[in-house]
């Protein structure tokens, strides 16, 4: 009697080892994750438009419809990055991710509360290598540190009614995503400051 239930807690055990294990790896080991799927269809370090969600041709699983979606596919060996996405008319949405489709920052139009969202995003040497600018605050500029110099940026627009899916992909279709080739420009003085 001893045995046999020592028998299955040992089965039991192994199971969750292995278990425990195969969800662990696959991330990393599986062929057709987002980046990979998103290779031949993006450019790098540019705002590519996704096509609309539709079952049969999706480029990803389970898309939503409501939504346009464009990717930009981003390699900050180059640089840090410069992101602007304008904010569409109901709902707009940024979301980061690492070459290991981790989420590691987002933020929507309500949080940004201005009709662009801008922003920098860069690894953390390259952070720590920026001068320091006693008059750029935290308000004045947004930036984001990448886990990984590789990755994906995802921007959302809701578009409320079927009809207005063509304002929604406008607004996308001015986003931009490109590689700084000047240093980050210092504030300008604010008003009442001299």
């Amino acid at each position: 009697m001893i045995r046999l239930a020592f028998t299955i807690v040992a089965g039991v055990l192994l199971g969750l080892v292995v278990h425990l294990v195969s969800v662990l790896a696959l991330p990393r080991i599986a062929t057709q994750d987002a980046y990979s799927r998103l290779t031949p269809t993006t450019k790098e370090n540019a705002v590519t438009q996704l096509p609309l969600a539709d079952p049969g041709v999706s480029p990803m699983p389970f898309m939503d419809p409501a939504f346009a979606v464009a990717i930009c596919r981003y390699n900050l060996a180059g640089g840090p990055l410069k992101l602007k996405v304008p904010v569409s008319q109901a709902y707009t949405s940024v979301s980061f991710y690492t070459r290991n489709e981790i989420a590691y920052y987002a933020i929507n139009d309500r949080s940004a509360g201005k009709k662009v969202i801008e922003l920098d995003l860069m690894t953390e040497a390259q952070h720590n290598e920026l001068p320091e600018d006693e008059e750029v605050t935290a308000a004045d500029r947004l930036i984001i540190d990448s886990p990984t110099a590789t990755g994906l940026i995802v921007m959302k627009a809701l578009a409320a009614e079927p009809g207005l899916m063509p304002q929604a992909q406008a607004s996308l279709a001015a986003a931009t995503c490109a590689v700084q080739t000047e240093p980050p420009a210092k504030a300008e003085t604010r008003r009442g400051r001299r």
